[in-house]
């Protein structure tokens, strides 16, 4: 190994400045200073003198973007500040009343929106410590993301040292590819034999997620920065004013944007992007509108998934026109009959379309649908399939009219349709797809998470009558998996591996896994917080459940119908003789909840404990933490410094106490 003089020292260090440089000039100015063999002369001396002096080698260094290993599956991380997801306006009037709501919001108040594109990508989260990037992670379900910092490393337009930064700064962006480079890619993987991209957004999530950051750094990813979530040693007034201070520190920022004092302004910057779409060179599928002020975003507050603040002003959808070949009826995990329309394959927005959800009959009598038919078909969202419309000028007297069955296609068993309801059911409750339905939701990701159990194995264990539910999956032997089809002696130990693994999921996802009619995972989690255990979750009554924060009375009766059932109740018992723990929800408090039906808003620096500490503690005793102050909260927690939410609360005479007051009802004082 060489001798590292203090001359070679300072020399790796310049070329390390001297290629951040030249890499933000390409990269996120768009305005290269050097040539390409240039920047390569640069960057070979750079790796020669680390290869001969390992210890120059930093993390952030250059050489350093591709320089993990790869890894078997990604960790999991919790977003400091949710991720929301934001409501969309499909039309002039719908923007109108967003823009009036936020209005009122603010009682009358002026407020300013700043409109943006809205890109079609991946949204992720980069966390810095002291100006080093130290996290990147995936939105996932807003609370909670997936850990892809090696991936995101590679994006060489995402700084990793920061010249000038807070001592912490949560940076939320867009990874996405541009349209020609996206063309490129997919050209590239068909010389090389490999399946293409179906469209831009697919190709970068496909890209990001890879267990193998190499491959990553080889696909075209770029990223925009929108936003902040937690910052320590900084302060902005304004979403501009955020936007600015990335910009200062050397992140790539959305563009074009626009300051809009008022609703003709907006609605003139979606007409010239939507004019101009075909022009820029990413997918964006509308304008996004954010309320300038941050102290007006904060009175506006949040819903439980998205920013009252902020809306999607959605283009329309692109359309195309094809023919229905034929309408057949699929049968899902609950039941439900759905008409699908198989379609002559036609390709809309890079996509190719052969299928599209008809709803129910209700839906296709009022389009009047038939086989044969031309129609109009656009990808809801830029997304999912749906017919618009028919073509009835192209009618040739030949399309036949379609009726649901009385009949389930699969089984056979009498489809019924209850009253008040527009889909029709499958009242067997063995029924093949039924089974295969309410299999494959229990095993997929966000329930019980059975890695290895896909559609095809669960296509042969229902029809070889192993399994009839998913209670089944875990009787399942080593032998009767061998004897499957594509199951060799280690894919049938890994199956039986995975099973084991899933029986210590946490209650939230157990409830979720059971497949209750309109129970996501967010209502389970919301379940599992409030009753702590599936014996006080089974029996509460409708009341009690329509009690619940955020449970109505038509998810209440739902619940209460699915385990006023014998057959759950008895798959319940056979999940549990099979090993399935359905954990208490765990909490501090031992015996009753001290704070159930109670919601606290907290507000201002607190001294014994950080904010989500303060949080996590009242979920643990029941209770729920709000980030908006509203006429339901019941108390406001209020440390130094407290702001525009102290008050509100004061305005709507909700009940206000110091943190060392929160302090004693944790032990059990009155406040």
């Amino acid at each position: 190994m060489a001798h590292t003089t203090p001359e070679v020292r300072r020399e790796a260090e310049r070329l390390r400045r001297e290629i951040e440089h030249h890499n933000h000039c390409y990269y996120v100015l768009d305005k290269p200073e050097i040539s390409d063999a240039a920047y390569d002369r640069l960057f070979d001396r750079l790796a020669e003198l680390e290869r001969q002096h390992p210890e120059l080698v930093t993390p952030d260094s250059p050489t350093q973007r591709v320089g993990a290993q790869p890894v078997e599956a990604f960790g999991t991380v919790r977003h400091s500040l949710p991720m929301l997801s934001l409501d969309k306006a499909t039309s002039q009037a719908e923007l109108a009343e967003w823009w009036k709501r936020t209005s009122d919001g603010l009682g009358g108040e002026p407020f300013e929106a700043v409109a943006e594109p809205k890109l079609d990508g991946l949204a992720v989260e980069l966390v810095y410590e002291d100006g080093r990037l130290v996290l990147g992670a995936t939105r996932g379900d807003g609370e909670t993301g997936e850990d892809v910092t090696q991936n995101l490393r590679t994006i060489r337009s995402i700084p990793l040292q920061l010249a000038s930064a807070p001592a912490r700064l949560e940076a939320r962006g867009e990874v996405y590819i541009e349209k020609q480079r996206f063309a490129e890619l997919n050209r590239r993987l068909e010389e090389a034999g490999e399946e293409p991209f179906a469209n831009p957004r697919n190709a970068a999530a496909g890209s990001l997620r890879q267990l193998d950051p190499r491959i990553t750094a080889s696909r075209p990813l770029q990223i925009f920065l929108y936003g902040l979530g937690v910052v320590e040693g900084a302060a902005c007034e304004t979403y501009d004013g955020e936007l600015q201070l990335l910009d200062a520190l050397g992140f790539r920022v959305v563009r074009p944007r626009r300051l809009c004092p008022s609703i003709g302004e907006t609605a003139a910057f979606w007409r010239e992007m939507n004019e101009g779409r075909e022009r820029m060179p990413f997918e964006m599928d509308g304008v996004v509108l954010k309320v300038n002020r941050l102290d007006q975003q904060e009175r506006l507050g949040v819903r439980s998934r998205s920013p009252r603040y902020s809306v999607a002003y959605k283009f329309a959808p692109r359309q195309a026109t094809t023919v229905v070949r034929d309408i057949e009826v699929q049968v899902g995990r609950t039941g439900a009959l759905t008409p699908v329309a198989r379609l002559e394959p036609v390709r809309v927005g890079g996509v190719e379309i052969s299928n599209a959800t008809l709803h129910n009959q209700d839906e296709i009598d009022r389009k009047d649908i038939r086989i044969g038919d031309t129609v109009v078909v656009q990808r809801a969202g830029d997304v999912i399939p749906e017919v618009v419309s028919v073509v009835t000028e192209k009618r040739t007297g030949r399309e036949k009219k379609f009726t649901m069955p009385s009949a389930c296609p699969v089984c056979g068993a009498k489809a019924e349709r209850p009253e008040g309801e527009v889909v029709a059911r499958c009242i067997n409750f063995a029924c093949p797809a039924q089974v295969k339905g309410r299999v494959e939701h229990f095993a997929c990701r966000g329930a019980m998470d059975v890695e290895g159990l896909g559609t095809k194995l669960v296509d042969q264990l229902v029809e070889k009558g192993l399994v009839r539910s998913p209670a089944d999956l875990y009787f399942l032997t080593h032998e009767q998996l061998a004897g499957l089809e594509r199951m060799a002696e280690k894919s049938a130990q890994n199956l039986l591996d995975a099973l084991e693994a899933s029986k210590s999921r946490p209650l939230a996802r157990c409830i979720f896994a059971l497949g209750i009619r309109h129970v996501g995972e967010h209502v389970a989690d919301v379940l599992a917080q409030e009753f702590g255990s599936i014996e006080a979750l089974v029996e509460a009554d409708e009341e009690r459940l329509a009690s619940t924060f955020e449970i109505g009375p038509t998810l209440a009766a739902a619940i209460r119908q699915f385990f006023a059932n014998p057959e759950n109740l008895a798959a319940i018992e056979r999940l549990r003789h099979g090993g399935v723990q359905f954990p208490p929800c765990r909490r501090a408090v031992p015996g009753p909840l001290p704070f159930a039906g109670k919601t606290f808003v907290f507000t201002g620096a607190l001294q014994h404990s950080t904010r989500e500490e303060a949080e996590a503690l009242v979920k643990e005793r029941g209770g729920r933490a709000a980030g908006s102050v509203s006429k339901k909260t019941d108390f406001v927690v209020a440390g130094e410094a407290a702001g525009s939410k102290l008050d509100k609360a004061r305005q709507l005479g909700v009940k206000v106490i110091t943190e060392n007051e929160f302090r004693a009802m944790l032990g059990g004082g009155a406040p």
